[in-house]
């Protein structure tokens, strides 16, 4: 096992959030500052990287104490503070909206906790008529195909959020960002669906651990 302090000191997570700020960190390094210590036989980073794979997405935010306290040797007090932060959390900001920034790259930068996942995420982010994002979504994980991503399942939460425009991203575990036929298909087949709908799908990005693409910018939609 590597310990935190066998890790440079600019690359443990908390000396890199003082020198770059926040925004910098992935969230397994976010979550291993608010834990503070792993368990025994594995480092605190490590020990985040277990719990986000577990708890995929918002599954997180949403576990419960009981659910979390017996993770990977967490125990009641870890579990406690997870529990606390994203309460906290969800008080301080209900009802607030972030605006969400819509070039690709920002999306690929949105999206670091899926780049290095084995299998393919496909995510929706909802936003209104002012590109605020309302709610971010995993709706499919597993080889990408027009069963897995259908429209009714991207196309309900949008509708119940009431947004009035989607952008859609899914990571490719390959670290190949070129957009495959049935990436094109599915593309195509949302774009249709959200003018049926009235709700534009904005853009499709494919992100892996290195770089990007833009389904929009290939001119593929």
């Amino acid at each position: 096992m590597t310990k935190i302090k066998d890790i440079p000191k600019i690359d443990r997570p908390r000396e890199k959030l003082i020198k770059y700020g926040p925004e910098k960190l992935s969230s397994s390094e976010l979550l291993a500052i608010l834990l503070g210590t792993g368990v025994k036989g594995v480092n605190v980073v490590e020990l985040s990287n277990k719990i986000l794979k577990k708890f995929s997405g918002e599954g997180l935010a949403s576990a419960s104490f009981n659910e979390l306290k017996n993770t990977f040797g967490l125990g009641p007090a870890k579990a406690c503070e997870i529990t606390a932060c994203f309460e906290l959390g969800r008080r301080l900001l209900k009802g607030k909206k972030f605006a969400l920034l819509l070039s690709p790259q920002e999306v690929w930068q949105e999206l670091r906790d899926l780049r290095d996942l084995k299998k393919e995420h496909f995510v929706v982010f909802y936003l209104d008529t002012r590109n605020q994002e309302i709610k971010r979504d995993i709706i499919s994980f597993g080889t990408l195909n027009a069963n897995l991503v259908h429209p009714r399942e991207v196309f309900e939460p949008a509708i119940l959020h009431s947004a009035a425009q989607i952008i859609v991203a899914h990571n490719h575990p390959s670290d190949n960002p070129e957009p495959s036929e049935e990436d094109i298909d599915i593309t195509k087949r949302l774009v249709e669906a959200g003018k049926i709908l009235g709700i534009e799908v904005l853009d499709h990005v494919v992100v892996t651990k290195s770089s990007f693409s833009s389904l929009k910018e290939l001119s593929l939609m």
